[in-house]
C-alpha cells in the first residue's frame, strides 16, 4: 500500500550499516532509523526485546513517540508474534483481540519475530496511522531484513 521501496537497495544499506559492527543497540538502533526513512505513512518502528529476568518483552530502540516498556509474552500483537514465531499483520488493530494501545492513532500493525539460533529473542514492531497499512511486500521485506540483522 506504501510507496514502492527498492527491496535490495534497502537491504544493501543495511548490511552495509552493521556490516562488522557488534553492538548489537547500535545495530538495531540504525535499523530502525533507516526503517524510519523508507517506509511512508508509518508512526512507529522499533524493537521489543525478550529479558530472561522478567520474562517479558522490553522496549529497545526505536523512532516513534513513547512507548510501552513491557509487554508480556502472548499478549497484544508483538507478544503473540514472539510466542508464536511468526509474522502477524493486523490490517486493523482494533479488531485484534487483546491490542495493547500504546499510541491512539495507530491503526494497523506488522511484527515480525527475532529467532536467533532457533531462540525467540524479540519482534520487530512497525505501525500506522492508517488501516490496511502492511501486506505481502513489507512482510518479505522486513523479514529479510531482520535476517540480516540477526547473521550480522
Amino acid at each position: 500500500m506504501g510507496k514502492s521501496i527498492n527491496k535490495k537497495v534497502v537491504l544493501a544499506q543495511l548490511e552495509g550499516l552493521v556490516k562488522g559492527e557488534p553492538n548489537w543497540i547500535a545495530n538495531l538502533s540504525n535499523a530502525s532509523a533507516l526503517l524510519n526513512e523508507i517506509l511512508d505513512e508509518i508512526n512507529w518502528v522499533g524493537f521489543y526485546l525478550w529479558e530472561d529476568a522478567s520474562e517479558q518483552l522490553v522496549l529497545g530502540p526505536f523512532q516513534g513517540k513513547v512507548a510501552c516498556i513491557r509487554i508480556d509474552s502472548g499478549k497484544g500483537v508483538c507478544g503473540t508474534a514472539f510466542e508464536k514465531e511468526e509474522t502477524i499483520i493486523v490490517p486493523d488493530v482494533n479488531e485484534f483481540p487483546g491490542h495493547i494501545v500504546c499510541d491512539a492513532a495507530s491503526q494497523s500493525e506488522i511484527v515480525v519475530p527475532l529467532i536467533k539460533d532457533g531462540q525467540a529473542i524479540g519482534v520487530l514492531d512497525v505501525d500506522a496511522p492508517i488501516k490496511n497499512r502492511f501486506g505481502k511486500d513489507e512482510k518479505e521485506l522486513l523479514e529479510e531484513f531482520v535476517e540480516i540483522l540477526l547473521n550480522n
